[in-house]
């Protein structure tokens, strides 16, 4: 963990290059710090994956609205203060990368931050 899912209405596609915002934002989980200056989050169980809704209606349905759901699944155990910070930090980001839209289309940014323990985890690597 931290595992990033990206929701988001496909008319972005043509507005944004969302692989970027992925790495973007990857780099961002990668690079966090601590207080004590700790790496966040470990390198290799960091994964940013992004999903184009091709049907959506936003607001009252009309089809230049745009939206951008991020969901951050992490493990228990930080405090709320690193929380809160590890959420400004990936939304700042996630708002730079996205701000050419802005411009463009009405967009709504929201970020969802959940720390639950897993009732199972299994892991395997080659």
């Amino acid at each position: 963990m931290p595992h990033l899912k990206i929701e988001y209405t496909a008319n972005l596609d043509a507005h944004t290059d969302i692989g970027a915002l992925c790495k973007s934002l990857s780099h961002t989980l990668v690079t966090m710090q601590d207080a004590a200056g700790a790496l966040v989050f470990p390198l290799y169980g960091t994964r940013v994956l992004a999903y184009p809704a091709a049907h959506y209606a936003v607001a009252d349905g009309e089809q230049g609205r745009a939206f951008v759901y991020l969901n951050l699944r992490i493990t228990p155990g930080r405090s709320p203060a690193l929380v809160q910070t590890i959420g400004e930090t990936l939304l700042a980001a996630a708002r730079a990368q996205l701000e050419p839209v802005m411009d463009k289309l009405p967009l709504r940014l929201t970020l969802h931050i959940d720390a639950t323990p897993p009732g199972y985890e299994g892991k395997f690597t080659n």
